[in-house]
């Protein structure tokens, strides 16, 4: 298989999954306008290769995720400059969210700012026990400007999301888990591999049934549309090969062998 090659972005692939790894862990793998580019190019590789199934997507080290952005590249940011920025933000983080193959974030460490935003956009986080998430933007005199304020209120609800970014509090991984940021939480040394048993589970699922889940599910934050959504996949579903031999193994009591078609 051959890779772009990247400057800050690490991609590795074994048994149908893509590992893209944040590789600046001199400034705790921030995230610059470089690193982002690459972080989309990385998804689009994941998208337009077919041996690829999912991907999981961590930072280099053992300290940190993403801490933040690249502050450095604020000075000087005008006001369009500033919200032109932010929607470029949102567009690659779109394309993580939107992926229909699955990407889990193996958050390593602290996932702060532009990290947990980062870490958000991805279908699901599985957290080291040593990993920090926080939003704390307003230390900055700033708001989270990747899409945060928005997703961080989806999966916690109101309350919290507003308390956490306006008080830029940092909370533990056990916290994180308790209030629905993240689904697992995990040792450091077992992240990769609980990742990678989540991953091959949903492997075993129908392809177009597991990206129309994706679609279906975004569908229900990001539009006033969800539940037709839901009923138009579903009814595309029965346009398969995989939902005929899916409940023929289902009704044959075997397992079923999708070929996500």
């Amino acid at each position: 298989m051959q890779f772009p090659s990247f400057e800050n972005v690490l991609l590795t692939a074994e048994n149908g999954i893509l590992t893209i790894t944040i590789n600046r862990p001199s400034k705790l793998n921030a995230l610059n306008l470089k690193t982002m580019q690459e972080i989309e190019a990385a998804v689009a590789f994941l998208k337009n290769t077919p041996e690829l199934k999912g991907a999981i997507l961590t930072g280099a080290g053992e300290k940190a995720f993403v801490a933040g952005a690249d502050i450095a590249e604020f000075a000087g940011l005008t006001p369009p400059k500033a919200t032109e920025m932010a929607h470029r933000g949102h567009d690659i983080l779109f394309s993580i969210e939107r992926s229909a193959k699955p990407i889990i974030a193996a958050v390593n460490g602290f996932a702060l700012g532009g990290g947990c935003e980062l870490a958000m956009s991805c279908h699901f986080r599985v957290a080291a026990d040593n990993a920090k998430f926080g939003q704390p933007e307003v230390n900055l005199g700033l708001i989270p400007g990747y899409g945060g304020t928005q997703r961080l209120t989806q999966l916690v609800g109101k309350g919290r999301a507003n308390e956490l970014m306006m008080t830029a509090d940092m909370i533990g991984a056990e916290e994180a888990l308790r209030i629905g940021l993240v689904n697992h939480v995990v040792p450091l040394a077992n992240l990769q591999a609980k990742c990678q048993e989540i991953l091959q589970k949903i492997f075993t699922k129908a392809p177009v049934a597991i990206a129309y889940v994706i679609e279906s599910v975004n569908a229900a934050v990001d539009t006033n549309n969800g539940y037709s959504t839901e009923a138009e996949k579903f009814g595309q579903c029965f346009a398969t090969e995989d939902v005929k031999e899916g409940t023929t193994a289902f009704l044959e009591k075997r397992k079923a062998n999708f070929q996500g078609k």
